[in-house]
């Protein structure tokens, strides 16, 4: 098998790894930024114009996910280490042998048989190449059940990863968490109902996935900045009694539901109970200074220990700023669990926080 040694990016690193890195669109240079000021150094070449890079770090890759464990990324939403990479030309003379001996090598280099296990299959490319993506794919998932694994399209123990740029094929072995997300390139997907409000429902959902948590669990919850209520449409799915506030109409769909509490108005002009709910959540496209502080002024209404879920619209040229004042006001008042920008968040991220 021929492979790409060193990988073709400069280094002057006498330890480090290598990494695809992909981000929502105009956002990886600040995924970049994260990583250089947790990590002190960075090299970056673009695969893909603001959404996907190979990043190249000093430390080792049990370094970079322990540390990406401890902190989770705001910015990064698909994490794929470059463990190995292959000449395509290799796979098209040889394709069976070439992706045999490029599993038997990401097991050893990384110490991680596949046997006996779920593993995802994942195969992406910087360009529109989808038929040759979908071939790859095919036999990469045949490599895979030769090895006595089992092909797993949802929950996989392991995901074998391929990205393909450039004439190199850059080949990855990691568990889903490692990677942030079990669908290729973080790239998740939502079917559309028929009748469906907005889809705005999406975010909560990948919400719910990604943060861990299950909506039906709760008993009663704040939608801030309800209409036309694709977030409230979810929470009454899950069974959840919600109180929807805001000024403009809900979808006459929603109107009606038995769970619904609808105040056609400002959510600071509602008379809430304290510990009323023990879940909060607000989408709604204002400064997200003031969507903060409207959320604080509405925190008694919410129980010790209950959860808050906000987007935060970042409007102006500097996220991170932005990000950094938001979070300074929430964490006198509540414990921020995650901050992440979802597949479906566009100019925002989502945080997920527990009233202490």
């Amino acid at each position: 098998m021929e492979l790409l040694h060193p990988i073709q990016i400069d280094t002057n690193y006498e330890q480090g790894s290598h990494w695809i890195v992909t981000s929502n669109h105009g956002y990886i240079a600040y995924a970049q930024e994260e990583w250089r000021r947790r990590f002190g150094q960075l090299k970056s070449r673009m695969l893909v114009s603001g959404e996907i890079a190979l990043m190249e770090l000093p430390v080792d890759r049990s370094e970079v996910f322990h540390v990406m464990e401890s902190e989770p990324a705001i910015f990064i939403r698909y994490l794929q280490p470059v463990d190995l990479a292959v000449d395509v030309q290799a796979l098209q003379s040889d394709q069976e042998h070439t992706l045999d001996c490029l599993l038997d090598q990401l097991m050893k280099s990384v110490d991680g048989s596949i046997t006996n296990l779920r593993v995802g299959v994942h195969v992406r490319s910087s360009t529109a190449g989808e038929s040759l993506d979908k071939e790859l794919r095919d036999a990469l998932r045949s490599a895979v059940e030769r090895k006595g694994a089992s092909v797993a399209i949802q929950d996989p123990e392991r995901i074998v990863a391929l990205f393909i740029h450039d004439g190199a094929v850059y080949a990855g072995l990691m568990t889903p968490e490692q990677a942030g997300s079990d669908w290729p390139g973080g790239t998740i997907r939502f079917r559309r109902e028929e009748g469906q409000v907005s889809r705005a429902k999406f975010k909560l959902l990948e919400a719910e996935r990604t943060f861990g948590l299950d909506f039906a669990a709760y008993r009663n919850a704040l939608d801030i900045g309800a209409a036309p209520g694709g977030w409230t449409s979810l929470l009454l799915e899950r069974g959840i009694q919600v109180t929807a506030v805001d000024p403009a109409a809900m979808h006459p769909s929603l109107i009606e539901h038995p769970n619904l509490t609808y105040y056609k108005s400002n959510a600071g002009d509602v008379a809430l109970e304290p510990g009323e709910f023990d879940l909060l959540v607000c989408d709604m496209s204002w400064s997200p200074k003031v969507t903060a502080q409207l959320v604080i002024g509405l925190l008694d209404s919410v129980v010790q220990g209950g959860t808050v879920i906000v987007t935060v619209k970042l409007m102006h040229k500097k996220p991170l700023q932005t990000i950094r004042e938001v979070k300074e006001m929430f964490m006198e008042h509540l414990h921020i669990i995650r901050a992440k920008q979802l597949f479906h968040n566009r100019d925002e991220i989502t945080l997920y926080m527990m009233k202490m």
